[in-house]
């Protein structure tokens, strides 16, 4: 018989751990061993029992989460799933805990979603099994900017006349991600110079964590950040993420391209939806655009990517080595969307390779 995946719950809640022991005891694959109220009482827990995952409850009495996260990923590194509210301050503790290393993070289940309380758990199930086998990195917190590089000298003239005349020849780059995508798409555009082409982002996350999401990507790259409101013209030197609640698509009007948010159902359970992004880039784009598949969990994006490739795109795929979870790269790699694969350190470069091309 497989060994079950065991998992300790924290959290200041007595009702939360029940709730969450409640669904994860309900997989056949999976076990909670233990469940603690505090910071330190999961310390010796941790210790006595030996979990493969924690759930980590970002607000805590006596040791907060993310200070008990960035001890134990200094002292004792392993899988941390976190469990945030969806507040404004929730959403922000929060990326602040996948900077400290945590592999990815769920809203709290809420009383008036009771309805889709399954949906809930099945998500809850998928980020701890993904979570057990992901690739762990210890974040730098501290490291500034190092978009000091600049286009490749043959895309420079192209990407000015987009700026100034919104010419539809010129590049746009397309990125997706999941689980680790944070962190992967903060290092991405940490390596993409200021006046960089029009660059679509779909990243899986509510739509409460957008917007902090943008706002803190804003903060530490060179090139303006901010989340989409729908119908903006593509613009040089700005990255558009897309909100937890839309889908996001590239559409040409006249002679350049704005966004266009779309509230349709959810594709491959998600939406935003990465597809639903590279659809469009092939479709409206083609071979001026270019596409990038990050690290996450399931297959969302691969096919997209396909067709990408064959509209004349570029497209790259993150390496395993390098991806917290191998998977969207993986599925895109294997049906043969990823044109060139790479580690993570080196995607920005290959794609400023890539504009002058």
């Amino acid at each position: 018989m497989p060994t079950k995946v065991r998992v300790l719950i924290v959290d200041d809640s007595a009702v939360m751990r029940g709730v969450l022991a409640e669904m994860i005891n309900s997989a056949e694959d999976m076990e909670v061993v233990g469940a603690a109220p505090d910071a330190h009482t999961a310390r010796e827990m941790i210790k006595a029992l030996n979990p493969d995952v924690l759930t980590l409850d970002v607000q805590m009495p006596k040791m907060n989460g993310l200070e008990f996260l960035d001890r134990l990923m200094r002292l004792r590194p392993m899988p941390v799933v976190m469990v945030s509210s969806f507040t404004e301050a929730g959403s922000e503790t929060t990326l602040k805990a996948l900077e400290l290393g945590a592999v990815d993070f769920i809203g709290k289940p809420r009383a008036e979603h009771s309805g889709s309380m399954e949906l809930y758990a099945e998500e809850l199930l998928d980020k701890l099994r993904a979570a057990k086998s992901a690739r762990l990195r210890r974040q730098n917190v501290h490291r500034t900017s190092s978009a000091t590089t600049s286009l490749p000298a043959n895309s420079v003239q192209s990407t000015s006349a987009y700026a100034k005349t919104g010419n539809p020849g010129g590049k746009i780059i397309f990125v997706g991600a999941s689980t680790g995508g944070t962190e992967a798409i903060k290092e991405f555009l940490m390596g993409i110079p200021a006046n960089c082409p029009p660059i679509l982002i779909v990243q899986h996350m509510p739509e409460s964590f957008t917007a902090s999401f943008a706002r803190r990507l804003d903060g530490l790259c060179a090139p303006r950040v901010l989340e989409s409101q729908g119908n903006e013209k593509l613009e040089f030197g700005t990255v558009y993420i897309a909100p937890g609640h839309s889908h996001l698509q590239v559409k040409r009007v006249g002679s350049g391209y704005v966004t266009e948010l779309l509230s349709t159902p959810p594709v491959n359970r998600h939406r935003p939806a990465v597809d639903v992004l590279f659809d469009s880039a092939a479709n409206q784009v083609g071979r001026s655009a270019i596409g990038v598949i990050l690290t996450g969990m399931g297959k969302d994006g691969a096919q997209g990517l396909l067709r990408m490739r064959q509209a004349g795109a570029k497209t790259f795929g993150q390496d395993e080595a390098s991806c917290v979870v191998y998977g969207m790269p993986r599925e895109a790699f294997l049906i043969g969307a990823v044109a060139e694969q790479c580690s993570l350190d080196e995607m920005a470069k290959r794609v400023l390779t890539a504009l002058g091309s």
